[in-house]
């Protein structure tokens, strides 16, 4: 008999819709077609609480705007490239300049779809979210913690953005900046489905390990424990999305202490204009297992 394949993060969330759902009348789920089959036992349960408006992203982001400012609580789900590069403009505008909430839930991340070409890529959207204030980003890196992230999300008022993946780690962890392993000659600080392959790299390595599936805010605090625990000020940051998108953050929690950051994501130098696969595009950006044993070797030194 052939074991079933564990949910994928996007699984995970359409399943979890309509019990969500059912847990605040103020929830409304918006849909531009993308998963609209995956949760018609959602729209089902709740007709009147499952708004698809079809292929028609800026109109998304707007009738989420609109219903935020009616006090609802709108959960809003398509491709990443969808949720945060097309409709941009209403994402800033409807949302965040009216200080509005909502939970954006992009699947597709970085380059899941690669067979869908560059239209379906989206290494930038957590560089581009990352311009505007009042935002949490998770990048879940399990799909465990998809929907606990999710539940979390739609309790308050505020904006979220939720990041899933067809990319995970083998467990799920709990929220907050983990401490997975303690060495002496610098940190590395792995996000969401990252942290899997960041382990293996760092197998044998005199290196502390560290885990985050929210990168906004990124708790400064425990980084920066971390890294004084460690013997040399010097943090490899592994993203999963374009690369050095939160060394910034890095810098910050390390502002008065002397320190050095590489940071390790989607490269900034060049656009792979290829479909290939995702283990294809990870080896070209050097985000696999030998690519980040080889960065974090040539940069940490005493290795």
């Amino acid at each position: 008999m052939t074991a079933l394949a564990a949910p994928t993060m996007r699984e995970a969330f359409t399943d979890a819709m309509p019990d969500l759902l059912a847990t605040d009348p103020r929830l409304v789920l918006v849909l531009a077609d993308i998963s609209a089959a995956a949760l018609e036992p959602a729209s089902e349960r709740y007709p009147e609480r499952v708004i698809n408006v079809g292929i028609r992203e800026q109109l998304l982001l707007s009738v989420a705007g609109g219903l935020a400012l009616t006090g609802l609580r709108p959960i809003v789900h398509t491709f990443a490239s969808f949720l945060v590069e097309r409709p941009f403009e209403q994402v800033k505008l409807d949302l965040g300049h009216q200080d509005v909430g909502a939970v954006l839930v992009s699947a597709g991340a970085s380059y899941d779809i690669s067979g869908g070409g560059r239209t379906h890529q989206s290494p930038g959207d957590v560089a581009l979210m990352d311009t505007l204030p009042g935002w949490t980003i998770h990048v879940p890196g399990h799909p465990d913690e998809a929907v606990r992230l999710l539940r979390e999300a739609v309790v308050g008022d505020d904006r979220v953005y939720v990041r899933l993946s067809n990319q995970a780690n083998d467990r799920p962890l709990p929220s907050g900046m983990r401490v997975l392993r303690r060495g002496r000659r610098g940190v590395v600080l792995a996000v969401g489905p990252m942290l899997d392959r960041v382990m293996a790299a760092t197998a044998g390595l005199d290196v502390t390990v560290l885990y985050t599936s929210t990168v906004r805010p990124l708790d400064g605090v425990a980084l920066r424990s971390a890294v004084l625990a460690a013997e040399a000020a010097d943090v490899v940051l592994v993203e999963p999305y374009l690369a050095g998108t939160s060394s910034y953050l890095v810098n910050t929690a390390l502002d008065d202490l002397p320190h050095r950051v590489r940071a390790l994501g989607v490269s900034r130098e060049f656009e792979l204009r290829m479909y290939g696969s995702p283990a294809d595009h990870d080896t070209a950006h050097g985000l696999d297992v030998p690519g980040i044993r080889a960065a974090i070797r040539g940069f940490l030194t005493g290795l």
